[in-house]
């Protein structure tokens, strides 16, 4: 069919499954490979994809309904205009979103604590003792541990960065294998029945993923993530420490 036959629902409802397509091929990777759940919702994605989606499906497909009408001179330029300002809306956002994009899950003292690609200078990132730490990973974050540095004066720049907001996580040049520090990993994870005495907000979602997957609360153990947005419950297999499943807690405000 020819762009002369379409009305104006036509294109746009054309427009509109073009911007549907892309969308779900940019969520599926945010989803599948940048952001694996809950860490998609704890770090605020669905703003993101709110406004993502909202400029990509929307705002394209509505611009088109408006504007277009069948033989009207310059009808090419005005899709032109329309499909270049998406493009560069969706390439803006992808690039946002690319960047804030988990990098590590650090152990750190007690807990995992969540840094982004963004938030690791490049000079950290060179500094790295591991080769495989000094670089952002590409296929989604690497679970790592942190060790506080021993020398006296190390640990006192630690001290005086932590007031501008920087902590042991964005330092790579502290990180350690996970493997290396399973021990320490064990000896902070809670049992499921001190989780409900100390986080009985953050329980509730473990005792329904307990009761909908049939696993023994012995079998796993909890330690807290914390995020930008909300905590996470990451539950670990009580004999290796490693991650079984990650589960949304409570907000933070």
């Amino acid at each position: 069919m020819s762009a002369r036959a379409f009305s104006r629902w036509q294109a746009a409802g054309t427009h509109l499954l073009i911007c549907l397509a892309i969308a779900t091929v940019v969520v599926t990777v945010m989803l599948a490979v940048w952001y694996p759940r809950p860490l998609f919702e704890a770090t605020g994605g669905n703003d993101l994809l709110f406004i993502l989606v909202g400029v990509d499906v929307v705002l394209g497909p509505l611009l088109t309904l408006i504007v277009f009408k069948s033989g009207k001179p310059g009808m090419k330029l005005d899709l032109a205009v329309i499909g270049t300002v998406q493009l560069a809306a969706l390439v803006y956002g992808c690039t946002v979103v690319y960047l804030a994009r988990p990098a590590f899950i650090v152990f750190v003292k007690d807990r995992f604590e969540l840094v982004s690609a963004v938030e690791l200078e490049p000079g950290e990132l060179a500094a790295a003792k591991y080769p495989e730490f000094r670089s952002v990973p590409w296929s989604g974050p690497l679970l790592v541990a942190a060790d506080l540095p021993e020398d006296p004066a190390e640990f006192k720049k630690l001290v005086d960065v932590a007031l501008a907001g920087l902590d042991l996580q964005h330092f790579p040049r502290y990180f350690v294998p996970y493997a290396q520090r399973t021990r320490q990993v064990l000896a902070k994870a809670d049992t499921i029945a001190r989780l409900r005495a100390t986080e009985p907000v953050t329980a509730k979602a473990v005792d329904a993923y307990l009761a909908s997957s049939g696993t023994r609360e012995e079998d796993v153990r909890c330690l807290q993530l914390r995020t930008r947005f909300a905590w996470i419950a990451v539950l670990v297999d009580p004999q290796t420490a490693q991650p079984v499943k990650m589960l949304l807690g409570e907000r933070i405000n």
